[in-house]
């Protein structure tokens, strides 16, 4: 796979793919952080990313993706909040791990300007704050508008709320006419814990570190609900000026605090590189007692000539640099190892700790990843361990102890069977590779509790059973209450429902009580108890599911491996519900026969094969989808032209629609007898690509495959 290779390995083709997975997994990452302040990976994982992507474009310079990470800054500003452009771009910043790398940072800014190497290059050394950046534009001496950083070149107005911050001036004395000055926004630690202390006595969410306390409080749409929360505020830089209020880093700041803005008063001017690492480790010494999160440090060089000398790159200052603390660690035992069950029946260890803490932060639960893993350290029960928090958010547990370990320890066994169902858990193999899969997974399926969840969430949405008005509190809340355990129990909700009214007087749905939290996509219950109407409503819904197409209650299923194109290939082949379920239970009785004649469907090979294999091997998965089938009656798919200008094509659609979902575009090609697939091969006939089409676009064209336009296909296929 090519997002494990070595660059120097990749090939030209490999590379593109590589590229253009990367910007998506970045683009993202980036939505989550800055837009939804929910971040979905560390920084660590992010920064290997970004490593990643610029190692493949310095050996593949000729395929630098317009979209690429490298120029990208932040995310698109949120619709929330009306968008303005900022006078000066708000950059981001390169990164430097290492001394060595700070060491390349300063001989860089030498070779760019032309010093020697006995010229003083000052820099300003300051704590790298873990917040939300911020602009405020002052004219005249009145604050009149606050801007976060959004995709670096237009933001979003945050002005009401940030005028709720007591540390922000909203008059200053001596400025120039225009100043606006950056900073960052944020929230100190004994500030979030008390918050979330009041948040939890109140029944409301809890919010997950100070970084997205501080995001997420300053983007309220009530400026009402931000002028509660202890936000605060450091200054450290600034953008558009109409005349300068010094000639250095260092005293621009100290003009800042001389109008009233807070500057951290760990900042420090350095004179030589040596002092700058110095002052680096100094703040790093203290960063478990600051009242504060930071992740680093940021070198500016100090003299402003040289800065504009020094200019930008791309989306980066060549004059300023962020310097990373390593991921903390620290010792710990390991008390215990739990196996949780995910939602697609992953066995995942847990290591049970001894509350220790890393970075600031009390850790007592760590990862162990994966069966190979847990091997690999040989970790146990009672060892010492050394446990480091990865890029500051995920603890992990990276070296084991063994000298420390105590007499009579004995070595992990990892289970073979589910620990919540009982289920048989196994290790796919990867036909590819002949190796088993570093996964264990519960068979357990439809019937496991640790999966049930999930995948009634995954059953009642949009593109699988699409019922609506039923949300996923209200499946976790039925689930827990016993009203829903499995899919069929959707379809006699009703009747059952109906049945107690008439014996109670109520039902099971009106007497279960809850404080509603966030709505999700078709919540429709009022705050207190389940409205008649809407509940009339969620009824219709499951009534109209009953004769969804066959294809889409396959996907619905969450069979491993079985996404929308493979079951609407499997309804096509098998026609019924009847010929689905015998298909099955002849594969989990190993008919070589069967199987052979589903690997002669071109788009199915064996790792469905196996995995429609494994679900039918067991008698609850089996026994479950029986209890549905007596309730539901799916429709066959709708015909199949065999004529007409693309049937028997094989067709791939790339980039954007904007006429069309992809869904409603693949929906159209198979009715009209195409063959759907999601990459481009010699086999393709047609590539329909969209705004933003990247690696399949390139091999088609080296392919010959012909490529048209979204409207050119609509015009092809009669809807234009």
């Amino acid at each position: 796979m090519s997002e494990t290779k070595d660059v120097k390995a990749l090939s030209p083709e490999e590379a593109a793919d590589e590229l253009e997975r990367l910007s998506g997994l970045m683009a993202e990452a980036d939505s989550a952080y800055y837009t939804d302040d929910a971040p979905v990976m560390s920084d660590a994982e992010y920064d290997a990313l970004r490593a990643r992507n610029a190692a493949i474009e310095e050996a593949f310079p000729q395929l630098v993706r317009a979209d690429s990470p490298s120029v990208r800054i932040g995310a698109a500003p949120s619709s929330r909040f009306a968008k303005v452009r900022h006078a000066e771009p708000m950059l981001s910043l390169d990164n430097a791990f290492s001394d060595e790398d700070m060491g390349e940072f300063v001989a860089r800014v030498r070779r760019f300007l032309g010093l020697s190497e006995d010229e003083t290059v000052a820099l300003t050394v300051e704590p790298k704050i873990d917040g939300l950046s911020a602009n405020l534009r002052y004219e005249s001496g009145r604050f009149v508008l606050g801007t976060t950083r959004g995709d670096g070149m237009v933001g979003e107005d945050i002005t009401r709320n940030l005028a709720t911050l007591d540390e922000i001036p909203k008059e200053i004395e001596g400025a120039p006419d225009v100043l606006e000055v950056r900073g960052e926004v944020y929230m100190t630690k004994p500030d979030f814990a008390a918050m979330n202390e009041r948040l939890e006595k109140a029944g409301e969410k809890l919010f997950a570190n100070p970084r997205n306390a501080a995001a997420g409080s300053l983007r309220q749409k009530d400026a009402d609900i931000t002028a509660e929360r202890p936000l605060r505020f450091f200054a450290y830089g600034w953008g558009e000026v109409s005349e300068p209020l010094a000639e250095t880093q260092r005293d621009w700041l100290e003009r800042f605090a001389a109008m009233g803005f807070p500057v951290n008063d760990l900042t420090e001017r350095t004179v030589t590189l040596e002092a700058a690492l110095s002052h680096y480790r100094t703040i790093e010494e203290q960063r478990a007692s600051l009242p504060y999160d930071i992740d680093g440090v940021v070198y500016k060089v100090d003299r402003l000539d040289w800065q504009r000398r020094l200019g930008t790159i791309t989306r980066t200052p060549r004059w300023a640099i962020a310097h990373k603390f390593p991921a903390e660690r620290a010792q710990t035992v390991l008390e215990a190892i739990d196996i949780q069950v995910g939602r697609t029946g992953a066995l995942t260890p847990l290591a049970r700790l001894t509350p220790v803490t890393v970075g600031g932060v009390v850790v007592s639960n760590a990862t162990l990843h994966n069966q190979d893993e847990i091997e690999r350290l040989d970790a146990r029960v009672g060892d010492t361990v050394i446990v480091q928090r990865a890029g500051d958010v995920i603890p992990q547990i990276v070296e084991v102890l063994k000298d420390k370990r105590p007499k009579g320890s004995e070595a992990f066994v990892f289970p073979d069977h589910c620990p919540v169902c009982g289920a048989e858990a196994v290790r796919e193999m990867n036909p590819r590779t002949g190796e088993p899969d570093v996964v264990r997974r519960c068979t357990g399926g439809l019937t496991c509790p640790a999966q049930a969840v999930e995948r009634l969430k995954h059953f009642v949405s949009r593109r699988a059973m699409d019922i609506d008005g039923v949300g996923e509190r209200q499946v976790e809340d039925w689930f827990r209450a016993h009203i829903v355990r499995e899919p069929a129990d959707l379809f006699t909700l009703q009747k059952r429902q109906e049945e107690e009214t008439e014996v109670h007087g109520t039902s099971d749905l009106r007497r279960y009580r809850r404080k509603p939290a966030t709505k999700t996509r078709g919540e429709v219950w009022t705050d207190e108890v389940t409205n008649a109407t809407a509940l009339a409503n969620v009824y219709a819904s499951i009534e109209a599911a009953r004769t969804r197409p066959l294809d889409r209650l396959i996907f619905a299923l969450g069979i491993r491996h079985v996404g929308e194109i493979t079951g609407r290939l499997l309804a096509r082949r098998y026609e019924s519900a009847e010929g689905f379920v015998a298909l099955g239970e002849a594969l989990s009785a190993g008919d070589e026969a069967v199987r052979e004649q589903l690997l002669d469907i071109d788009g199915i090979g064996e790792t469905v094969a196996d995995a429609l294999a494994a679900f039918f091997h067991e008698d609850h998965n089996r026994a479950a989808l029986a209890r549905l089938l007596a309730e539901v009656d799916p429709a066959p798919l709708e015909a199949v032209s065999d004529e007409g200008p693309v049937a028997g094509k094989t067709v791939v659609f790339t980039g954007k629609l904007e006429k069309m979902t992809r869904d409603e575009a693949k929906a159209r090609a198979v009715a009209l007898g195409a063959k759907v697939s999601g990459s481009v091969s010699a086999k393709t006939d047609i590539l329909v690509a969209g705004p933003g089409a990247g690696s399949k676009l390139k091999k088609a064209e080296e392919l010959g495959v012909q490529v048209m336009s979204e409207d050119a296909w609509l015009e092809t296929v009669g809807a234009a």
